[in-house]
């Protein structure tokens, strides 16, 4: 209670300033801010030096175990050697920087979602583990049930993804609830926002890092840490704006398309909703000036952040975003799975869907859409003799949360449209099912409106599958396009273009099919894991820059 009342007096003290006055009233909760940083470092500096005491006693007892075995893996070897970096990363530059023993905040309350935004997470931590080896990794988390053993066996088992113990530490939140969805049934975008400095005030007063990077989307914990603790830099991995251009539009759709607020701004309240979204991007705008670095998961996601955020960042050293497309298991997925005429015979007419159990990644669609498809072949003479393809949704969830609901609510549509013995409901299945999948089905699907990147749809293409995607954000403008030789997917937007894909791509002849698998192959090695590691480490080198300037040695 004590920590919900100092930042709720926080926001109000701040907020009432502001209104009152604007200048004044600015730098005078600044400087309150900065007190109550200097007060948290405080706090917590007894902490801090437990944590870290621990990390070099358990880095150190690794050490030992390693020098005792009489042969050691070449994965072993990745961790003692700070010669080793993360392929494709840059040479390291001998300094201040190159031996960097700080402490890195991933702050990332849903880390065992299992998710793309996950993916990224866990890679991020193993490239910065791997060019900082004395640096420590804390992830900032309300994952209560998993301890830290059973965490990197799921990391390993779902993204294949090996983690170094010693300097990996897990801080556990405990006002996770503050930034869930349910908490706040009107002004969400708000209220999750005020959330998430309730949550980011809990992280800080287990320990303040020396780098504070936000991985989830929670860009007003950065702007929250910036006005705390002015030396610490902060970067943010933006996988998707939390308002966007795209959405104000929707409010006007009149096709039901453009996500779940298509149609939504009609009447008095959709003129109210206008109106607070257009003044929540205004102060998401000024959130975004006060990031030290931006990465963007896409072009789509770097468009946007330049529109709403630019304006606040040129005074920023760093002002523009880059763009770095998340990893994704391009080489194990071509080294595991072969695209020829010979393996063109085992894939079966599977349509595959791999997305988090959530409202926004549109399964009706895809049910409805394969519903369609079926229906439609039933009708076709020529497709009557055929095998009867199936539908498989592998996705994440999140227990105790909507999502369970969600996929009851999808099981009872398959069979209200009599496609239950057709569709099959993976959840939180491993990497090697994952795998085992990708080399059979014929078909990817995705069906959100604007994904933000779209993680699954780069598997498919690296597995050889036929993507059929919706037709828009990352997948339409990174992912699905011609690179000069041929079309390397399908796209659509409604049920009927997505059925009349489905039916165009299990229709083509074999050596077409082959053809465009392959052309789909070599588009995805754009959107490599070694590709992600090098620029990652680019970005995190600016912060760790940063830090060395602020806080000289």
């Amino acid at each position: 209670m004590a920590l919900l009342s100092t930042v709720a007096t926080t926001i109000v003290a701040f907020v009432a300033a502001l209104l009152l006055l604007p200048k004044f009233g600015f730098y005078v909760v600044g400087f309150v801010l900065r007190v109550l940083g200097w007060s948290i470092r405080r706090r917590t500096a007894d902490r801090r030096k437990a944590i870290l005491d621990r990390v070099r006693a358990e880095r150190d007892d690794f050490a030992s175990k390693q020098d005792k075995r009489t042969s050691k893996s070449s994965e072993d070897e990745e961790w003692e050697k700070v010669e080793d970096a993360a392929p494709g990363t840059p040479p390291r530059n001998k300094g201040a920087e190159d031996d960097w023993d700080g402490v890195v905040g991933f702050f990332h309350p849903f880390c065992n979602a299992g998710g793309g935004g996950e993916r990224v997470l866990w890679e991020a931590v193993q490239a910065t583990q791997k060019r900082w080896p004395k640096a420590t990794c804390v992830i900032y988390t309300g994952d209560h049930e998993v301890g830290k053993s059973e965490m990197l066996e799921r990391v390993k088992n779902r993204f294949n993804i090996q983690l170094h113990p010693p300097t990996l530490v897990l801080l556990y939140l405990s006002t996770r609830k503050y930034v869930l969805h349910s908490m706040y049934p009107y002004l969400t975008l708000l209220g999750q926002s005020l959330g998430s400095l309730i949550v980011a005030y809990d992280a800080f007063s287990l320990l303040v890092p020396d780098l504070f990077i936000d991985t989830m989307g929670y860009a007003f914990t950065l702007a929250f840490s910036k006005l705390l603790f002015p030396s610490v830099p902060t970067g943010a991995y933006v996988h998707y704006p939390t308002i966007s251009t795209d959405m104000l539009e929707s409010l006007d759709d009149t096709t039901g398309t453009k996500g779940i607020n298509s149609g939504a701004g009609t009447g008095w309240r959709g003129f109210a909703k206008r109106k607070y979204w257009l003044a929540f991007a205004w102060l998401y705008g000024w959130v975004g000036g006060k990031v030290d670095v931006v990465m963007c998961n896409s072009s789509w996601t770097s468009a946007h952040i330049r529109t709403l955020w630019g304006p606040s960042r040129k005074k920023r050293v760093h002002g523009e975003p880059t763009v770095i497309f998340p990893p994704t298991a391009v080489s194990e997925l071509e080294s595991s799975i072969e695209v020829n005429s010979d393996t063109e015979k085992t894939r079966e007419p599977t349509i595959l869907y791999i997305a988090q159990f959530r409202p926004e990644k549109n399964h009706p669609l895809v049910l409805k859409s394969f519903a369609r498809f079926l229906n439609d072949r039933t009708k076709n003479p020529a497709s009557a003799s055929q095998l009867t393809p199936k539908l498989i949704l592998i996705g994440s969830v999140r227990h105790g949360s909507p999502d369970e609901t969600h996929i009851y609510n999808l099981r009872l549509l398959a069979h209200e449209l009599r496609i239950r013995d057709h569709t099959t409901f993976l959840c939180d299945a491993s990497w090697p099912t994952v795998l085992s999948h990708l080399r059979t089905s014929s078909i990817g699907a995705n069906a959100m409106w604007n994904e933000h990147f779209g993680i699954c749809v780069v598997e498919y293409q690296a597995a050889g599958l036929i993507s059929v995607v919706h037709d828009s954000g990352g997948p339409r403008e990174d992912i699905v396009v011609d690179l000069g030789d041929g079309a390397t997917g399908f796209r659509a937007t409604t049920e009927e273009e997505f059925a009349a894909a489905f039916e165009a791509a299990l229709a083509l002849p074999a050596e077409e099919k082959v053809a465009m698998r392959q052309r789909a192959r070599k588009s995805a090695l754009r959107f490599t894991e070694e590709e992600f590691d090098r620029k990652w480490i680019i970005e995190v080198e600016k912060l760790v820059a940063l830090r060395n300037k602020r806080t000289p040695r």
